[in-house]
C-alpha cells in the first residue's frame, strides 16, 4: 500500500475477501482459493502493495487447503508475529511493506527443503507469470525460472 492509499480506497480497489483477508487477519475457507490447486510458473506478489513474496519453485502440495510454500523469495519481505487467535499460538505470517496478512508459517513442511510450510491465502496474492515478469515491472526475477 502506497502512503497515500487509505482503507477506504483499499476497500474499493481489493474484492471483499482479499480486503478482509489482509487488512482483518480473516482467512478464506480450505480448498476454495484459486490458487490453492495451481501449478503455472512464476511468482507470487502481495495483492495491496505488488511486493514479491513467493516463487512457484517453492510452492508444493501440503494438502492443507491453501497454498504452500517452503520459504519466501526474500526473507526481508515477510514477517512474523505469534497469534494467540482462536485459542491457539501461531506465527502469523504478514508482508514487510504493507503488513498485509498473509496466513501462517508452521514447523510441519518437508524436512529436505528447511521443514516450514508457508501456509498461504489466495486472497492476499497476486500471480505474475513467469514470461511476464518484467514487463510487470518484476526484473531480474526471471532468473529464479532459468528453463521457462
Amino acid at each position: 500500500m502506497n502512503s497515500n492509499e487509505s482503507k477506504e480506497d483499499l476497500r474499493q480497489r481489493l474484492t471483499t475477501e482479499e480486503f478482509a483477508v489482509t487488512q482483518n487477519a480473516a482467512t478464506e475457507p480450505a480448498f476454495t482459493g484459486k490458487y490453492d490447486q495451481f501449478n503455472e510458473v512464476g511468482i507470487y506478489v502481495d495483492v495491496v502493495s505488488g511486493q514479491p513474496l513467493f516463487s512457484s519453485t517453492d510452492k508444493y502440495d501440503a494438502g492443507c487447503g491453501w497454498p504452500s510454500f517452503t520459504k519466501p523469495i526474500d526473507a526481508a519481505n515477510v514477517q512474523e508475529h505469534t497469534d494467540h487467535s482462536f485459542g491457539m499460538v501461531r506465527q502469523e505470517v504478514t508482508s514487510a511493506d504493507a503488513h498485509s496478512h498473509l496466513g501462517h508459517v508452521f514447523n510441519d513442511g518437508p524436512q529436505d527443503r528447511g521443514g516450514l510450510r508457508y501456509c498461504i491465502n489466495s486472497a492476499a496474492l497476486k500471480f505474475i507469470p513467469a514470461d511476464q515478469l518484467e514487463a510487470k515491472g518484476y526484473h531480474g526475477f526471471e532468473s529464479l525460472f532459468p528453463n521457462k
